[in-house]
């Protein structure tokens, strides 16, 4: 049977902390997440989405007496996050770059400059949180929430300077998120149920 109120539409909010920050927690999905931590990336550029993608790679199985595959295995998952900033600030520059950059704000401008690193730093990490839209059957609202947490990502964003009389300045960026630990989940989705 159709459930209509299992369709959802609509736009996301996208927040970004430190590799490590303190997670809200899942009662509060209702709420925008601590702003001493987590920082809004502002807005997604108009006509596009936050696109969370999870790809599954499965090795087949097979038996030199058989000409289907007996099974399969998962043997690779990768996380992808796309999004459209749409807020052309030094700020969302920085974090497209994994904080690979400085900013100093000195009297009447800022300035952003690049750090020259080796190859071999430890990157900087960022988690991401995206609070959406979920299906809402049951609940006696009209609308309910979706957060989902990245916990480790890196950008593998090429910045483009665009400027154009009928466009605005757009920065797309790419996430890939990695593994935490045996005990902790790369990412986690909570839906509002009540």
């Amino acid at each position: 049977m159709i459930q209509p109120f299992n369709i959802c539409q609509g736009p996301a909010e996208v927040y970004w902390g430190v590799y490590g920050s303190t997670e809200p927690s899942p009662t509060a999905i209702t709420s925008p997440p601590n702003s001493a931590i987590w920082t809004d990336v502002g807005g997604i550029a108009d006509g596009t989405s936050v696109l969370l993608e999870v790809d599954l790679t499965y090795t087949e199985q097979g038996v030199e007496q058989l000409v289907d595959a007996v099974g399969a295995r998962l043997t690779k998952r990768v996380t992808q996050l796309t999004m459209a900033l749409g807020e052309a600030t030094l700020q969302n520059i920085q974090l497209a770059q994994n904080q690979l950059a400085t900013i100093s704000v000195n009297s009447g401008y800022s300035q952003l400059s690049p750090i020259t690193a080796s190859s071999a730093t430890q990157p900087t990490y960022t988690a991401l949180i995206i609070d959406g839209w979920a299906p809402t059957t049951g609940l006696t609202e009209s609308s309910a929430r979706r957060r989902i947490i990245l916990r480790k990502c890196l950008s593998s964003s090429k910045l483009d300077f665009e400027y154009e009389k009928t466009k605005p300045n757009v920065f797309n960026t790419t996430w890939a998120g990695y593994w935490v630990s045996s005990s902790v989940p790369p990412y986690d989705i909570f839906d509002q149920t009540a």
